[in-house]
């Protein structure tokens, strides 16, 4: 984010919203406001009435790339019911748009209904596998709720931050706390780690492989860089043995042949098979001088044959 744009803040704080557990930040210039207090703020949808969930921070802490929004002013009671109004008109209105979605027999799963504080736009969150034609339900709910209609498609990962819940770990879901973005996860990261290959309980609440995985990644690969790959052949008392299982966590490796079985600590291996891990070799330098000259060569050949022409 450009520093121009945050000079007009002296500060910024985390906002909650009533159908999120998720804090979004906001900056703020001339108010005095703490945790707790209910302000309203400007946000991509139009003004939202908010609750401050943590201590202001200076702006200079600010490093984000997303464009912070400011607070425009802290709630007042008219805000409050206007506020409490939505709410009710919001569960009148989803269940509206339930009905007409019901009637059209159109494939989408309407997941909630917001109306903004000024009560200018109402937005519609759903699900769907595929696209949805929805222009003449665009029509009919415009007619019944007489405002602005917006409805927004989501994924099953923005479901879940949506309506959150609790993790395999016990702890509220990631997504709903303080993850704002979803990074692509692969199954690779499972296989890094040693995990299982079982996709329903490598997945979270949805569907898709959880997002902790990506935590420890780092650490595991860092790790197995001083054990012995999977599949290498050692030799202890002049009898083979294949690598064919390792924990890091326990620093533990498994070695096997047809007659025997051996579970040793990393450093009785080192000592038992004198094996020691080779440096990482980055191929793409080494072979780029290779390269280079082939090129060179290929490009000469070709030359000469051009000119034989």
């Amino acid at each position: 984010m450009e520093e121009n744009s945050l000079n007009k803040f002296k500060g910024y704080v985390g906002v909650k919203f009533h159908y999120s557990t998720h804090a979004y930040f906001f900056g703020f210039s001339d108010l005095e406001v703490k945790p707790g207090d209910k302000v309203v703020v400007e946000t991509t949808h139009g003004p939202e009435l908010g609750e401050i969930c943590f201590d202001p921070i200076d702006i200079s802490q600010y490093h984000r790339e997303l464009e912070l929004k400011p607070i425009l002013r802290k709630a007042n009671d008219v805000d409050l019911r206007l506020h409490e109004n939505n709410i009710k008109d919001a569960k009148i209105a989803l269940e509206i748009c339930k009905n007409e979605v019901n009637n059209m027999k159109l494939d989408m799963n309407l997941i909630s209904c917001e109306y903004t504080l000024d009560k200018s736009k109402v937005i519609f969150s759903y699900v769907a596998d595929e696209r949805v034609d929805f222009r003449e339900l665009l029509k009919i709910l415009a007619a019944k709720l007489h405002t602005r209609i917006e409805l927004r498609q989501i994924g099953s990962r923005d479901k879940a931050k949506l309506i959150g819940g609790v993790g395999l770990c016990g702890l509220p879901l990631c997504c709903a706390t303080f993850l704002n973005e979803f990074d692509g996860i692969s199954i690779n990261r499972a296989k890094n780690q040693m995990l299982a290959i079982n996709i329903p309980k490598l997945s979270g609440h949805c569907g898709k492989l959880l997002c902790c995985l990506k935590y420890e990644d780092d650490a595991y690969t860092e790790l197995k860089k001083g054990f012995p790959p999977v599949g290498t052949k050692v030799f202890i008392d002049k009898v083979e043995y294949e690598v064919t299982a390792i924990n890091v966590v326990s620093k533990m490796v498994k070695i096997d042949n047809p007659d025997d079985s051996k579970f040793l600590s990393l450093e009785e291996f080192m000592k038992q098979t004198h094996y020691r891990p080779r440096p990482p070799r980055d191929d793409k330098d080494n072979n780029k001088p290779q390269n280079n000259q082939n090129n060179q060569n290929n490009k000469q050949k070709n030359n000469n044959k051009n000119e034989a022409r």
